[in-house]
């Protein structure tokens, strides 16, 4: 699946179903007074914006490398997932501070029909958009087309929490606080991972362990010499990937034939993992500090 292709793809329908699902919420909620369903409503409409910045995203990572970023700038996706991620927590705090005024003033909310009948639509189609931003996602890597999904996620367990409170709403007059405040706790808490996952990335992580594993069977595939892999690094660009590590080889071989080795190993891992490697040949006897 083309990466560029299937960003733009997710982008564009999130914002024509989002639009569309915000003027539905926001009607019910003005009807119903109600500050759980408009703040849902918004919650909706910051997932159009989301999708605006995870189109620029894609568009801003795609540009070819540079003779200022000669490694591409793939990481422009984990800097929208940034974008999103804050504004989520914009949100949340807007709607944490109005469900604290509405418990104060000891306001409630009448639902009707029509809340129920919007409300329901919201989960079905909210779940349907973050099913399809995590299929997405996963097949492209793309981290702030991940980070959308969580957004229509959270919007659809949102709505699925005002649904509860609309049947409960005659019992318990302060019901549409709590759950404004809930959502708000509830956006909170995706920014954060979503913040926690995209800075994890930029900072550098070590290599996984399924990774190494693949370039050990690589090295035992390719040579029958004594080839000792050990100390890894990557560097995560998103579209390009840097990996250094070191091997040891037996002291007494001359510096072509290592050279030839290492050079062979690079060249195996470019063509089966994609990945640019960098390795320093060690002698069989050192030990590394």
């Amino acid at each position: 699946m083309d990466r560029n292709r299937a960003g733009y793809i997710e982008g564009f329908v999130s914002i024509i179903v989002n639009t569309a699902l915000f003027g539905l919420k926001l009607w019910a909620g003005i009807v119903s007074g109600s500050i759980a369903l408009t703040a849902d409503a918004w919650h909706t409409l910051s997932d159009s914006v989301s999708s605006v910045i995870v189109i620029f995203g894609v568009k801003l990572s795609s540009k070819e490398p540079d003779k200022n970023h000669p490694f591409g700038h793939g990481r422009w996706e984990q800097i929208a997932a940034i974008f999103i991620a804050f504004l989520l927590g914009l949100i949340a705090y807007d709607f944490l501070k109005d469900s604290i005024l509405h418990f104060q003033n000891k306001e409630s909310a009448n639902f009707g029909t029509l809340a129920i009948v919007v409300t329901i639509a919201s989960i079905v189609m909210k779940e349907g958009l973050a099913q399809f931003a995590f299929y997405i996602g996963k097949k492209t890597g793309n981290l702030s087309v991940k980070a959308d999904g969580w957004h229509h996620r959270t919007d659809a367990l949102s709505s699925v929490v005002v649904l509860i409170g609309i049947f409960f709403t005659d019992k318990f007059w302060w019901i549409d606080s709590l759950l404004g405040a809930i959502i708000a706790i509830m956006l909170f808490y995706t920014a954060y991972e979503i913040i926690k996952g995209a800075i994890s990335k930029i900072l550098g992580e070590k290599p996984s362990d399924e990774l190494v594993g693949k370039i050990k069977k690589i090295i035992d595939d390719q040579h029958h010499e004594d080839v000792y892999p050990h100390h890894f690094h990557i560097h995560n660009y998103v579209r390009y990937q840097e990996l250094t590590f070191h091997i040891k080889l037996d002291g007494s071989m001359d510096v072509t034939n290592a050279h030839s080795i290492a050079t062979r190993i690079e060249k195996c891992i470019k063509d089966e993992l994609n990945i640019t490697a960098t390795i320093h040949v060690e002698p069989l006897e050192m030990k590394h500090v």
